[in-house]
């Protein structure tokens, strides 16, 4: 059905596709990622992670979140764009849980290290621009932009998500898998 709107109408710009998010940018080994707010359900304090045997370097391990075990991921390493070794892990590291969005069962969450804390922007049309197509993207990247002169890579959520299913399956499948890494409830 098209109904009709005034343009001056308030609410009109939300209508015609003008509406503001909400993002945040976080700090990882050699880049900044710009994710949209609600992606993230919590940001904690770097803890040592459980490790998971025969996983792929850029797979730090699993934590222990509300009851969940997460797998925390080295999003750089992931990307192919740092060595292992190369994200410090000291007071102002954070780990920053996302919610998963491939409605996989036994991964409903995962998470990425982050030097420091996000923070929080607000991305509009005229603020944001994207690079030019045909410029070569790193792997998990589905663009560069420039938000407020500040430069930021997006990333491919549902591609990271998928590596991190496979690699965890080849862990499990190789014996890999360690009790935190049975899907669960939240039971702890």
């Amino acid at each position: 059905m098209n109904i009709p709107h005034d343009p001056g109408a308030p609410g009109a710009a939300a209508r015609d596709g003008q509406r503001d998010i909400r993002g945040v940018l976080i700090q990882v080994a050699g880049a900044r990622l710009l994710l949209p707010n609600a992606s993230i359900a919590e940001v904690l304090s770097y803890a040592e992670p459980e490790p998971v045997a025969d996983a792929p370097e850029w797979l730090l391990g699993r934590i222990r979140w509300r009851g969940w075990p997460v797998p925390l991921v080295a999003a750089a390493r992931m990307a192919g764009g740092r060595a292992a070794g190369d994200e410090r892990t000291d007071l102002g590291t954070k780990v920053l849980v996302l919610k998963a969005l491939g409605a996989r069962p036994g991964l409903p969450y995962f998470a990425i290290l982050s030097s420091g804390f996000p923070r929080l922007v607000t991305v509009s049309r005229s603020a944001l621009e994207v690079e030019a197509a045909g410029v070569a993207l790193p792997p998990l990247v589905l663009a560069r932009v420039v938000l407020n002169e500040e430069k930021a890579l997006v990333p491919d959520l549902h591609g990271m998500e998928a590596r991190i299913s496979e690699a965890l399956e080849a862990a499990d499948a190789s014996g890999g898998g360690s009790a935190t890494g049975e899907a669960g409830g939240a039971a702890d």
